[in-house]
């Protein structure tokens, strides 16, 4: 598959999961598919699948994030695989090792897959290519790269709550310029079809070339969610305003936060989504991200699901249906 062979086996088959970028329309269907048979499974008595018992799998988090490392965690645990969750901040990284001579270490382990979240863009795909034969990469999000589990979990909330993809209008609000949620939704949202994707924010918050990505541009809240099925809000970084990027965050707040007031410029069933965590008052009000439109705890329990589905498949397990 173009732009992905590093994705996938010569069969096809998902190996590491990088990026959004090369995959086909089919190919993240299959994974949406795959993660609605583990959404099923907080319902059942017995809630694990031994899908990866005996499998090792390694949370090498050289970036915070607790939302993420632990729905990973919880994800795999699901699946009966051991974790272990690799602490940077005690590590000899600190000390000057390379990421190379900490991956040699932790392959020597014996992981089976490595779940990567790195603040330099591209660190994923380093340690994919130089990972021994049999041993995955997910990436859980790189610099401004990419995050293609966020996305995928933003796609499986959107098919449960709209179903079909191809007639929804999308807006993502906020700041795209350096968000690697932005760029991965974008990818995928276009891939899989909908009808428009439109991003809305000033123009020191979006990239000179977003144009190229495939969207709709508007820097008018009201006027870039009229008629929209989708409102997915992004997270603003406090160095943003710290960077001069933004005059404050109350001013960001005055024309880019999303009230019932704006939020009504929408379809009146329109689905709100936001990555977390929630600046309230910045991005969103609590009227809102509390309300009836709002998705946003849905998508965290997705999330479970989806990243159960992209790691049994890069295992070379592609379905949920088995009893522990």
């Amino acid at each position: 598959m173009s732009g992905g062979q590093l994705q996938t086996d010569e069969q096809g088959r998902l190996r590491h999961f990088l990026s959004i970028e090369g995959f086909r329309r089919e190919q993240l269907l299959q994974i949406l598919d795959t993660a609605e048979s583990f959404a099923m499974l907080p319902g059942r008595q017995v809630k694990k699948v031994p899908l990866l018992r005996g499998k090792i799998i390694t949370n090498l988090f050289f970036e915070n994030s607790t939302r993420t490392r632990t729905t990973f965690e919880l994800a795999a645990k699901l699946l009966s695989a051991d974790v272990i969750n690799f602490n940077v901040d005690i590590s000899a990284t600190s000390k000057g090792e390379t990421l190379l001579d900490t991956l040699r270490n932790i392959e020597a382990m014996h992981s089976d897959m490595f779940v990567v979240r790195h603040s330099a863009s591209g660190a994923a795909h380093f340690i994919a290519r130089h990972v021994s034969p049999g041993v995955s990469v997910i990436n859980a999000g790189d610099g401004r790269h990419a995050h293609p589990t966020q996305a995928m979990l933003d796609m499986f909330t959107i098919r449960r709550h709209k179903g079909d993809f191809t007639p929804l209008r999308v807006a993502i609000v906020g700041d795209v310029q350096h968000s690697r949620v932005a760029r991965s939704q974008i990818m995928a949202l276009n891939t899989l079809g909908v009808t428009e994707v439109r991003v809305i924010a000033p123009r020191t918050l979006l990239p000179a070339d977003v144009r190229t990505l495939g969207v709709h541009v508007f820097h008018d809240l009201e006027q870039g969610l009229r008629d929209v099925d989708v409102v997915i809000m992004l997270r603003l970084q406090r160095e943003r305003m710290e960077n001069a990027l933004l005059p404050s965050a109350h001013e960001y707040f005055q024309l880019y936060g999303l009230t019932a007031e704006r939020l009504a410029y929408a379809k009146p069933d329109a689905i709100v989504m936001h990555p977390g965590p929630i600046n309230r008052g910045v991005e969103i009000t609590s009227e809102v991200a509390d309300g009836p439109q709002s998705v946003i705890l849905q998508q965290v329990s997705y999330g479970i699901a989806v990243r159960m589905a992209v790691m049994s498949m890069a295992m070379g397990n592609s379905s949920g249906e088995q009893d522990s």
